[in-house]
Formats: structure tokens, sequence, C-alpha cells
């Protein structure tokens, strides 16, 4: 996902050849197989839309589910995408999609308002999220939970992030949800595995994330608040 500014824009677009490398592989695949199976179901062979597509990979990654389009604001991203044949994507700001009102069964954003960042533009693309669903449809908003005390260390470090990123709480897309005339918004939090957990500690990670995702207290510090909302 890129940021509106051509600043943003111009560093996404300089971290697109590598974007799929930032994070060691079996990190990513436990995270998008977690993305999957939420969104696969819901997608259910239909028509979805994945906001701030990067460079698809999660796109690919839900082809058996149902066609995916994406939207982002780096042409250097959309490039990546078309190169590895992973399908269509539009050059977009998050909130002025090009598309009609009421286009897709799914509409998803993955770690990307984070980067959006501007409370105005945050409410704007969630908006934008909510007209380009059509009516029944789902809306996934899948991004960093700032309750999670981990992420600052982490985002000083990784590539993408330039320091003008903010964390939004769940509160706040959830107000957006409903002010854009959604009623039915239930909100999860959702993963505990590092980005330096090795390969071989995966079954380990991954028991000790699902028990602590079972866990009340522990879950409210967990890695991402998963939004779902039904229009």
């Amino acid at each position: 996902m890129a940021k509106a500014t051509a600043q943003g824009v111009n560093h996404f677009d300089s971290v697109a050849g590598e974007y799929d490398r930032l994070l060691p592989q079996h990190i990513q695949q436990h995270y998008r197989r977690k993305r999957v199976r939420l969104i696969g179901p819901l997608l259910a062979g239909g028509l979805g839309l994945d906001v701030g597509c990067g460079t698809g990979a999660l796109m690919e990654a839900l082809r058996p589910h149902g066609m995916v389009y994406g939207a982002d604001s780096s042409t250097g991203m959309i490039r990546a995408l078309l190169s590895a044949g992973r399908g269509e994507a539009a050059l977009s700001l998050t909130d002025m999609l090009p598309f009609a009102e009421g286009s897709f069964d799914v509409v998803f954003s993955v770690a990307v308002l984070h980067h959006v960042a501007d409370a105005d533009r945050v409410k704007k693309t969630i908006r934008e999220m909510v007209r380009v669903a059509r009516p029944g449809g789902k809306i996934v908003i899948w991004d960093h939970n700032p309750k999670n005390p981990y992420w600052p260390s982490l985002m000083k470090r990784a590539p993408q992030d330039t320091g003008e990123e903010r964390l939004v709480p769940a509160q706040e897309i959830e107000s957006a949800l409903k002010e854009a005339g959604i009623a039915q918004v239930r909100t999860v939090q959702s993963g505990f595995v590092p980005e330096f957990a090795p390969r071989f500690l995966m079954p380990c990670a991954r028991l000790m994330e699902a028990v602590l995702e079972r866990v009340p207290f522990a879950r409210r510090f967990g890695a991402h608040n998963v939004v779902v909302a039904s229009k």
C-alpha cells in the first residue's frame, strides 16, 4: 500500500522490487494463510477487491476462492503485481476508488490504514470501501493493533515504513464504518507469531498463537485488529 503523497508513492516504488522478501517467507506464508482462511469463505466464488494490494500476493492466494482485483497508488507495486501474473489492479488512491457503487462481494484491506495515517483519509478510505461493496457484501479491514507493544520496534526497522505511519485504533475503524451506514461490525484481535520466529519453531509458535488468541486478556494485545462488517 502506498501513501497518497508523492514522497510516499516514490518510497513504495523504491521497495516494490524487494517487497516480497522484506519478511521471512515462512512468516509471510503464515499470516497469508490466516487471511485466506477468513476472506476465502466470504468471497465464496464471488468478486473481491484488495484495497492497497501491493504486489498482489494475497490476491494470488485467494484465486481458488474467486476473482480478486486490486487497487494501489504505487506504480512500482502494480508493475511487480503484473510481472508476477497475480491479476489485474488499478492505479488508485485508497480514498478515490475508480469503481462503481456496489461492484464487489468482498472489499478488503490488509496493513493499509496505518500507511494512510491521516484521520480524514482513513475515514474516506473506509467510506469508499463501503461504497464499492454490494448490498449484503462484506468489508474486511486487517491492520496493526496499537495495543500490541512490539509494533513500534518492528516499524522502526521495516524498510516499508518511513515514520509517517499511524496505528489506527479499532474504535476509529468501527466508528467510520458505522458513519458509512454499516450496522453489523465485528472486531477480533489476531496474531502472535513474531517475524524473527525461525522456521523450525513454527509448529510451536502456531500452537502458542492459537492458545493466546483464545485467552481474552492476552488476545487484546494481538498484532492485528481484524474488523469484519456486513453492508
